[in-house]
């Protein structure tokens, strides 16, 4: 009988004990009908994990960002801090958006296939959120960018080696839709 009414006790306490999560930044649900593969964060009833979603468009276009800087910034395995040479286009990408309120970026996190679905989709965030916070500190508005992580959901490399490891582990900084 008290093994039953500890079972009971416990079942009770469990969802008291799982807390708050903290609600990610996303993208506004606008759903894309031809992406439909990888992974997307987002707060409760703002789609699934697998739905991909296009940015807000005010007049910016695709591939606005600043002329001969790249898109991509890599990341050691677990881990989620700006690597030392990627300062200056991330700070390109900064100033080119300050500059220029109207543009939307969408700061997409990834990762590589070591760790869990969970595991992962968590990192990509971190990584995107790191990157945000650096744009952010380079002058470029809050609502200028939105961040999604779809962990190891889309490789940008296929293998199971650390060359491919490398080119997973990454933030794709990608302009308005």
């Amino acid at each position: 009988m008290k093994r039953w009414l500890t079972i009971l006790l416990i079942a009770a306490a469990m969802p008291g004990l799982a807390g708050c999560p903290k609600k990610p930044t996303t993208v506004p649900e606008t759903q894309a009908p031809a992406a439909q593969e990888g992974a997307a964060t987002g707060a409760e009833g703002e789609g699934q994990v697998g739905q991909a979603r296009d940015l807000p468009s005010e007049g910016a276009a695709v591939g606005a960002g600043p002329a001969g800087i790249a898109t991509l910034i890599y990341f050691d395995f677990d881990r989620s801090d700006i690597r030392p040479e990627f300062a200056e286009l991330i700070a390109a990408h900064g100033r080119h958006l300050a500059g220029t309120g109207s543009i939307r970026v969408r700061l997409q996190g990834h990762t590589d296939e070591r760790g869990s679905r969970e595991y992962n989709v968590a990192l990509g965030e971190r990584r995107a959120q790191a990157v945000r916070r650096a744009l952010m500190l380079q002058g470029a508005g809050d609502v200028q960018l939105t961040t999604v992580s779809y962990g190891e959901e889309r490789p940008a490399a296929e293998g199971s080696d650390e060359s491919a490891y490398e080119k997973n582990r990454r933030v794709e900084i990608v302009y308005g839709r």
